[in-house]
């Protein structure tokens, strides 16, 4: 029995790879309810190695949630202001992506210190989701707090406090993962309901060549955050869809999904001590009455196990010399 624990690149420059459509008719994952914390809008899953514990945000409640596995210990911390999302480093420090900047949370004394901000203005503007890279840095992206259309944009936090922008106009910065090898960065902006694949260079930790390697149709809901399998498969939880569902990449095909009872699925993340559980984060936000009727457990967390694994979070530090 398992123990379920309570530089700037236009995208008008984009090759198109992806297929048009897409069959629904693939294998189902069942998924469990795994703590039930009804989550304004829960994000931001991530699994640390290093202390083995998962980490997920509420962004709009500034909540941050940190849960040890496989022991029922879980803490949250009440933080002043949205958290878009959050990554960890290698010693004890969140590092959370808020809306005047980055900021560095003690896990032990829980003092919380500005890292750095973005130079220009961001009246109107938060920060959203955003992961580490192979190289250390904190790739992060931002969205309206209006609903205006292209005036956010992915930024590369490295850890010596240097903002870089890296892909301008977006509208809703969401999920960003890199290949297995280190090779490729997959990206979403959500409203264009597509799967952004760049190559990527550890050593200069930049992105070329954008081509779209997936489309989703409107029908299975909108691209949000997501994980990447050791085969190189991608997890992408979908905003309206009530599932993750996994695509693989090379294809631009759909592989399998896991049944969400929740409308608006917005991030999952692989963890476990075999990085063979997919936990998968909720949103009570963006539904009517109605549909939280029908769905009373959003906002909560799942979780699912695929006949897979995930592959190791990066930390946030200097790349070892």
């Amino acid at each position: 029995m398992r123990f379920f624990l309570l530089a700037f690149i236009p995208l008008t420059t984009l090759t198109v790879m992806a297929q048009q459509s897409q069959s629904t008719d693939v294998p189902s994952i069942r998924s469990h309810l795994c703590i039930d914390v009804k989550a304004t809008l829960g994000e931001g899953a991530l699994y640390c190695t290093h202390d083995s514990c998962l980490y997920w945000v509420d962004i709009e409640e500034g909540i941050l949630h940190q849960c040890r596995l496989p022991v029922q210990h879980c803490r949250r911390f009440k933080l002043p202001g949205r958290i878009g999302t959050v990554v960890r480093d290698k010693n004890h420090h969140a590092i959370l992506a808020m809306e005047t900047g980055i900021y560095s949370l003690d896990l032990h004394t829980e003092e919380l210190c500005l890292i750095c901000s973005p130079a220009e203005n961001q009246t109107g503007i938060r920060f959203n989701d955003g992961k580490c890279s192979p190289a250390g840095s904190l790739w992060a992206g931002t969205m309206s707090t209006t609903g205006k259309r292209k005036s956010g944009a992915l930024y590369r936090i490295s850890p010596d406090r240097k903002f870089t922008k890296m892909i301008d106009s977006v509208s809703i910065s969401n999920g960003i993962i890199w290949s297995p090898d280190g090779t490729k960065m997959y990206y979403v902006d959500t409203p264009t309901s597509a799967v952004v694949e760049y190559d990527y260079n550890t050593k200069a930790d930049t992105i070329t060549n954008p081509r779209i390697v997936i489309r989703i149709p409107h029908e299975m809901g909108y691209p949000d955050g997501m994980a990447i399998d050791r085969d190189g498969n991608l997890w992408i939880a979908h905003w309206g869809g009530s599932g993750v569902y996994c695509w693989n990449p090379e294809t631009g095909k759909l592989l399998a999904r896991v049944e969400i009872p929740a409308k608006n699925v917005t991030s999952c993340a692989f963890g476990g001590t075999n990085l063979d559980t997919l936990f998968i984060t909720t949103a009570r936000t963006g539904n009517s009455e109605e549909t939280l009727k029908n769905y009373p457990h959003s906002g909560s967390l799942f979780i699912a196990f695929p006949d897979t694994r995930g592959i190791p979070s990066y930390s946030f530090s200097k790349p070892e010399q």
